[in-house]
């Protein structure tokens, strides 16, 4: 269809109105440990989806796949904590852990690009076990992963000053 279509524009509007009000809708009625379960499963769901497009449509056994989404978490909270005494923004910091997310991906695809089946699944899986046990053991000498108890205190989610958490 040409030109502007004006009532699939209200509908993508009405639809994003819906979700942004959805997390207080469900915090007034349910509780806040509604908003936090269905908060984690829309992530699994999100690693889910990332995961078919590698697995499903491309046909490639990742089975290291979830080390990139520790890479960009462990960047995040890092930053965010006061394990190094940074505080950024969520604005500033979910673009960047993504960044240094696809920053490792394609340090690990560059040597392995025409590896396929097994041997991609071997590669990937020992660089997911590197990556956890990596970040479990920056507790010595220096702390900056706080090792297994992981990095507490992340700072809340604020949009204009308001909290999110």
């Amino acid at each position: 269809m040409n030109g502007f279509d004006s009532t699939r524009w209200l509908k993508i509007i009405a639809l994003c109105v819906v979700l942004v009000a959805l997390p207080f809708v469900i915090d007034a009625t349910l509780g806040r440990a509604w908003v936090r379960i269905i908060d984690i499963a829309l992530l699994f769901v999100m690693l889910a989806l990332g995961l078919n497009i590698v697995v499903g449509f491309a046909g490639l056994l990742d089975l290291g796949y979830i080390a990139f989404f520790a890479v960009g978490a462990y960047c995040y909270a890092l930053l965010a904590s006061p394990q190094f005494g940074i505080h950024w923004s969520f604005l500033v910091l979910l673009p960047l852990g993504a960044l240094v997310a696809a920053a490792f991906g394609v340090i690990l695809g560059a040597p392995t690009l025409k590896l396929r089946g097994d041997y991609l699944a071997i590669v990937t899986l020992g660089f997911g076990e590197i990556i956890r046990i990596f970040l479990n053991n920056l507790n010595r000498p220096v702390n900056i992963t706080n090792g297994p108890q992981g990095i507490t205190l992340i700072d809340p989610l604020q949009v204009a000053g308001i909290s999110l958490s």
